[in-house]
């Protein structure tokens, strides 16, 4: 606050740096306006022919966006606000644009859309889900065409381009129930007559194409997957606009995209730790730490579980089974039925925590989720071995220029800017925001807290008031929903067990004397319009006059930028609204952080359970609890990047590597660099130092001989002294000889392949095919190798070592090991099996995938995989490693963290 005073608010210095720039656009206005349909839509082609003439973006933006704001209102009867205009010019610049609820987001992104298409290079509008893409495209794509340029769209297995002169037959099928009823009964119809269904790589052909982050995901690593150049769907990443960035970035950065398929797995252990972990006491067999999502056996739980399994020490069973009863144990503990996941037709699905939808098709990883279908009693399903996998945060992170839009930024601007080098702009309301947000009332009880909730709601009910209450799970949602029946409050309910009405539900939230029930931020992307949807005058009026809508939380969310997306439900556009929330000291949050300190304060006071406290000091006190959760999930997404982005950089290699094969005119000469490469890592090996009678030349030719044919000719080569002239050559003249041997040797083998041969095309295809499954499978393998790698290293801190800097050194060698295996299996192959091409498809042919984004399992819980090491650390330290630690007495705790004595975990 003292440095806004002293140096002014950074943000209102952004916003107006940018009105010159917005007074040229304005002054176009007329001008454009004069313009005729075909001449406005041939502006597209004279920006082109001005850049291609060595104009620059930022010299056609004024004209760009006159020409939007023109198209905008001749086909919607919309025109861009001067603010929306500020806000485009923010996308524009790669930053993003914080709006509030209602302020018109889709609109304002065409003309930063629109002017960085004109580049030709493709334009990514990322939207939360398959519905909200659909209605973009062909809402927005009526702007777009009317200037001559495309649009693409990309739903879940299915792609479209808008096409105006397109009629559909039928509609398209939607991912989800829920998408249906929202698309016709929420804010906006999907006009699916102009949607007309293409091949994928068409949609990415368009200037401009709308789909969800998921979409382009795992369009990015199938592309990393194919057999044939022509088969990949994307051109690149030049510009992408994220709608919601902060769920999209903030929420679901912990959340990896995983190509998946099912391997072997022991399903009979599952159920067995389920029932038995059922026999275990809380506190006295184990003790769970809420802040840190954690479980831990107590030495009384550790000897209860050995005598219900009979065995004398359970950590000398293997690591496998010790992480299976860590995941059984979890599964009890710490994940609940409908609040993390709901059960549904037999199958657990995960309830998202942010906006409690269900995550239809993503799995909880390492066996947790085969753990919680134990414990619930269904089918197990059998555990995934990973084919590709990306995080978000290095996916958007391949974009040239980013840009984002939401209504709640500011409070994660710091991640923002460190992350993803995004700073945040606030962008000023069209009209002033009239919205109050009444202070917190706090009770002493839970019950207290519901009782005065359905108080309330009754009261304002009563008056005709509109009213919006946001509950954080589904069982909060049911409990508050049984309370209101019980008073006969009539309401709507909405979460992730009946969100197939959730369009309709948002979109109805504003009528008179409305009350509707939504766990978090359920319905986002629907606007809530006073008076209902399609608004009635006289009920807007008297819903004004009431009031306007009234947003009830019922519960502090751990991160104060969800508590203030509730809010923002209200007071759209100038409307009227209020909000407010109800706590109580036994919530989560409350409970967690802040909440004995009030308790004593209460109890002092005498407070009645029924008098709530209101008071602006608690108010901050929350706000600092909330503070102090924000930045430890901050630390550990920035922790988990750390460790991340190694990983990353062995994709982009293994991935452009990849590439090269499939784009290259001759792959043969990619093998012959590989036989290179392998032949003098042979020799190099065998040939130590100057001195050639040490050479151990019987041991390379069994090297060499296990990978490449030797004929007689090539083992004489590689045995005799190798002279030139009068005097003997040096050694380093012999190794190049000794190179050359063993590279003409595998030479007469690829040449004997190519005569098998049909034609040089197949030949070419048939080498292309064994470089990439040979890179295929031991990329799969890596994955996995990296993995365990991450959950060991640890152990390297109790040996006074970073394990970062060590997990860089170990990951390091394993990649380097992983390219040199890759060298090898493909000359092996080549030159020693003759391969068909039969024997070589692609690794990934009739492979039956799972497409999912499992880790959500928390952002608490995810951080200790890293800091804390798994008992499968021992697998990955090599026996310096051990020696180099501090000595561990039997009786002491094991330095891998799980808090037992070391006689009874590592030291077994």
């Amino acid at each position: 606050m003292i440095l806004k005073l002293l140096f002014g608010d950074p943000n209102a210095r952004v916003v107006r740096s940018l009105r010159p720039l917005l007074d040229r656009v304005n002054a176009l206005e007329s001008e454009f306006q004069a313009l005729d349909d075909a001449t406005l839509a041939h502006q597209t082609v004279a920006f082109r022919e001005r850049l291609a003439g060595g104009a620059t973006i930022e010299q056609i933006l004024p004209e760009a966006f006159a020409a939007v704001r023109e198209s905008a209102r001749r086909v919607l009867g919309q025109r861009h606000y001067d603010v929306q205009l500020v806000g485009s010019m923010v996308l524009h610049r790669g930053q993003i644009a914080e709006m509030r609820t209602g302020e018109g987001k889709t609109l304002t992104a065409t003309a930063a859309v629109y002017l960085n298409a004109l580049a030709g290079k493709g334009v990514h509008v990322v939207t939360v889900n398959d519905y909200l893409a659909r209605r973009d495209a062909a809402w927005m794509g009526k702007v777009y065409a009317a200037l001559g340029m495309r649009v693409g769209c990309l739903n879940h297995e299915t792609a479209y381009v808008y096409d105006p002169g397109h009629v559909a037959t039928a509609e398209p099928p939607p991912a989800d129930e829920a998408e249906v009823t929202a698309d016709t009964t929420g804010a906006y119809k999907v006009v699916h007559e102009f949607l007309r269904p293409v091949h994928r790589r068409d949609a990415y052909l368009a200037d401009i194409t709308y789909g969800t982050n998921n979409e382009f995901g795992f369009d990015y690593l199938r592309d990393n997957m194919v057999s044939r150049a022509e088969d990949m769907v994307q051109r690149g990443h030049y510009y992408a606009i994220v709608d919601e960035v902060d769920s999209i970035l903030i929420d679901e950065a912990r959340t990896p995209l995983i190509i998946s398929a099912s391997a072997e797995g022991a399903t009979d252990q599952y159920r067995q730790f389920a029932a038995l972990v059922r026999k275990l006491e809380p506190t006295k067999d184990y003790v769970v730490d809420e802040k840190l999502r954690a479980v831990t056996l107590t030495e009384e739980g550790i000897t209860h579980m050995e005598s219900l399994l009979g065995v004398q020490n359970l950590y000398a069973e293997g690591v496998r089974i010790v992480h299976q009863l860590e995941q059984a144990l979890r599964a009890h503990a710490l994940y609940q039925h409908d609040r993390e996941y709901v059960v549904r037709d037999g199958e657990v699905i995960i309830v998202d925590e942010f906006t409690g939808r269900l995550m239809h098709g993503r799995r909880y990883s390492e066996g947790l989720h085969q753990a919680i279908e134990a414990k619930e009693g269904v089918a197990i399903q059998r555990e995934s071995l990973t084919l590709a996998t990306i995080t978000f945060q290095n996916y958007f992170r391949l974009y040239e220029k980013l840009a984002g839009m939401t209504g709640t930024a500011a409070t994660e601007a710091e991640e923002f800017a460190k992350i993803y080098r995004l700073d945040v702009v606030t962008i000023p309301t069209h009209r002033p925001m009239v919205r109050r947000d009444l202070a917190d009332r706090i009770y002493r009880t839970e019950a207290a807290k519901w009782r005065a909730v359905v108080a309330e709601v009754k009261e304002r009910h009563a008056q005709g008031q509109p009213i919006l209450l946001g509950t954080i799970s589904i069982e909060k949602n049911e409990q508050l929903h049984a309370l209101l029946e019980r008073e006969g409050v009539p309401h709507a309910m909405l979460n992730a067990k009946n969100h197939e009405r959730e369009g309709e539900i948002i979109a109805q939230a504003g009528r008179r004397g409305a009350v509707t029930l939504a766990t978090n931020m359920a319905g986002r992307g629907v606007d809530i319009i006073l008076g209902g949807n399609p608004p009635e005058a006289s009920e807007q009026e008297a819903v004004r006059a009431s009031g306007g809508l009234h947003v009830i939380g019922t519960e502090r969310h751990e991160s104060r930028r969800i508590d203030n997306q509730l809010r923002g439900r209200a007071g759209r556009q100038g409307d009227a609204g209020s909000s407010q929330f109800f706590i109580a000291l036994s919530d989560d949050l409350m409970r967690i952080f802040a909440g004995e300190r009030l308790q004593r304060m209460m109890e002092r006071l005498g407070v009645p359970d029924e008098v709530p406290i209101e008071n602006r000091i608690v108010t901050k006190q929350i706000e600092g609890a909330q503070r102090k959760v924000e930045h430890h999930h901050f630390d550990t997404r920035k922790h988990l990047l750390e460790y991340d982005d190694v990983l990353n950089k062995h994709r982009e290699v293994i991935y452009r590597k990849r590439r090269d094969v499939l784009t290259a005119l001759d792959p043969v000469a990619v093998v012959t660099d590989m036989l290179e490469q392998v032949s003098e890592r042979i020799v190099a090996a065998h040939t130590p130092g100057e001195r050639m009678d040490l050479w151990e030349l019987d041991a390379l030719q069994r090297a060499a001989g296990a990978m490449i044919p030797l004929d007689e000719a090539a083992i004489a080569a590689l045995q005799i002294p190798l002279e030139h002239g009068d005097g003997k050559l040096g050694a380093a003249e012999v190794r190049t000889a000794l190179v050359r041997t063993l590279t003409d040797a595998t030479q007469r083998s690829i040449d004997q392949l190519r005569l098998r041969v049909a034609n040089d095309e197949a030949f070419r295809g048939l080498i292309r095919a064994v470089v990439l499954r040979a890179m295929d499978e031991l990329w799969i393998e890596h994955l996995d190798a990296i993995e365990h790698l991450r959950h060991g290293i640890g152990l390297r801190g109790y040996g006074q070592r970073d394990p970062l800097v060590e997990y860089k050194r170990e990951a390091y060698r394993l990649f380097t090991s992983l390219l040199a295996l890759i060298q090898e299996d493909v000359v092996r192959a080549i030159a020693h099996a003759a391969p068909t091409m039969a024997q070589v498809q692609s690794v990934f042919a009739d492979m039956p995938m799972q497409f999912s984004a499992p880790a959500k399992e928390m952002t608490k819980r995810e951080g200790e995989s890293i800091g804390v090491a798994a008992p499968a650390a021992v697998t990955t330290s090599d026996a310096s490693d051990t020696a180099s630690g501090p000595h561990v007495g039997r009786n002491d705790p094991c330095p891998c963290g799980s808090g037992k004595k070391y006689k009874k975990c590592h030291g077994a």
